[in-house]
């Protein structure tokens, strides 16, 4: 019997998740494509790089996937059986709720298992293929579309503008030809005519009567000349390669946090604790330069001798310290002395920045390495908050469920995003402001679980009209025995 009560439920469970997981991935990748649109739209990128693009953004939204996909289906589970009645006809047969979850449970850690994994292996291979198939999308020139009237600087050091075009025929042509960073040599033309060349590598532009301004010297050249040339064929040539997506290395963003798993996290915090140390003698040594009475310590035999050296020295009141300085040097030791400090203040701030800096460092190597853990864990928490409350409120299919699975997910989002905000400000410590969602939701899993396992009418709003007329009546009741004990006083 419970071996088709467990085919029954997980039955009940597969097939909203991975329906509910797969429609959250996809709304996220929406998100991200929607936030990327402008750098993907007018660069001519083929299909095999958006698709690529596509899967790499997605990979690394699964662990985010993951949670509210538990939540979600696990609602619409449990409310699907109340609303048939089945889970009344289980509990009335004498298994509890903590059994009919039990085969859901295990699925769950084995999910929330599958999740770290994805965080820990596989997202910083994905971060790190994203980074960097988004940096050549970003670097890429615009696809050679060229349009009457307006600039095309798709080409690198040129910008062409041309002011009518019928298919390759061209009429008022202008190409701005930067060379260095000082003059732009100018082409302006009649007419022309696009073609490709033969090995299909540039792209020539054949232009008819037109003229040529060239200008040569630099700014503290006493020799600068300008050329006009004229001429009646002129063949410009633009290499087509700068239009073609380049491939960058990987190594390029390898050392970003987000491309590093648990063990590399880990030797890089052990070297950023150590840091601090190196800091501390670098900046002691460069100190000393400027505080020079800190290369002297005192000791007792200093100090004696100090003291036999003064009692052979006569009595001299001095009432300031420019009283020891000679007039002849006042100046010298005056611009000394606020060049000493400025150099120490300087120092120090650029060490305040240093200690900031290794700081922000080893905070954030914490945050990744806390968030690869808070995340999968939270698959357990929402599944103890999914699944009573999905029992309580007894409904299938998208409607309250969804709300419900929302509302909690939101509560969990803005908790996330507040304790790792806390962690980046030092507000918190990192155990605590990236485990804040699930030290906060834990409780209300276990309150809504305790609520299930005992019939609770948390949600039924009949249940809170029927405690609200009674209320009501309590209430009259108490007035009417009010008013009774004063007419019997005011008779009395």
């Amino acid at each position: 019997m419970f071996k088709k009560l467990d085919k029954l439920i997980l039955k009940a469970f597969v097939w909203p998740f991975i329906a509910t997981f797969f429609i959250t991935l996809f709304v996220f990748v929406m998100q991200i494509l929607w936030k990327y649109i402008d750098d993907l739209v007018g660069k001519g990128l083929d299909f095999i790089t958006l698709t690529e693009f596509m899967i790499y953004a997605s990979a690394t939204l699964v662990t985010l996937a993951m949670p509210i996909s538990i939540l979600l289906s696990s609602i619409m589970t449990f409310g699907k059986l109340g609303e048939d009645f089945e889970l009344v006809a289980i509990k009335s047969s004498g298994i509890s709720l903590l059994r009919f979850m039990r085969p859901l449970l295990f699925i769950t850690i084995i999910l929330s298992g599958i999740a770290f994994l994805f965080a820990n292996y596989i997202a910083p291979v994905a971060n790190l293929k994203f980074a960097t198939i988004y940096h050549d999308i970003y670097e890429k020139s615009p696809a050679f579309d060229l349009k009457p009237g307006i600039f095309y600087d798709g080409f690198k050091g040129f910008s062409i503008k041309v002011d009518s075009k019928n298919k390759d025929t061209l009429g008022g042509v202008l190409i701005y030809e930067q060379g260095n960073n000082l003059q732009d040599n100018t082409i302006i033309s009649e007419s022309g005519k696009m073609t490709m060349s033969n090995d299909k590598k540039y792209l020539e532009f054949r232009l008819e009567n037109g003229k040529r301004y060239e200008e040569t010297g630099g700014y503290n050249s006493t020799k600068n000349t300008f050329t006009q040339l004229g001429f009646r064929e002129y063949t410009k040539l633009f290499d087509l390669s700068q239009l073609n997506l380049q491939k960058s290395s990987d190594s390029l963003f390898m050392n970003n946090i987000k491309m590093k798993n648990m063990r590399q996290i880990n030797v890089d915090l052990a070297k950023l604790k150590t840091e601090p140390d190196s800091l501390y003698k670098r900046d002691k040594k460069q100190m000393a330069v400027y505080i020079k009475y800190s290369n002297y310590k005192d000791s007792l035999a200093t100090k004696k001798q100090t003291q036999v050296a003064l009692t052979h020295v006569p009595a001299k009141k001095v009432t300031s310290f420019d009283a020891l300085i000679p007039d002849s040097l006042k100046d010298v030791v005056y611009s000394q002395t606020l060049s000493d400090v400025g150099n120490a203040r300087n120092l120090l701030e650029m060490s305040s920045n240093d200690y900031k800096t290794q700081q922000n460092d080893y905070t954030q190597h914490q945050i990744e390495w806390h968030k690869k853990l808070s995340l999968s864990i939270a698959c357990l928490v929402l599944f103890f908050i999914g699944a009573p409350l999905g029992s309580i409120i007894r409904k299938g299919g998208m409607g309250t469920p969804l709300v419900m699975a929302l509302i909690f997910f939101m509560i969990f989002y803005l908790l996330a995003i507040f304790g790792e905000k806390f962690t980046k400000d030092h507000v918190a410590a990192p155990i605590v402001g990236m485990w804040l969602p699930v030290i906060v939701l834990s409780p209300v899993g276990f309150f809504l679980t305790y609520k299930a396992m005992h019939d609770s009418q948390l949600f039924n709003k009949e249940y809170y009209y029927r405690v609200f007329k009674n209320w009501r009546l309590a209430g009259r009741s108490v007035v009417g025995i009010f008013m009774n004990r004063q007419d019997a006083s005011i008779k009395s």
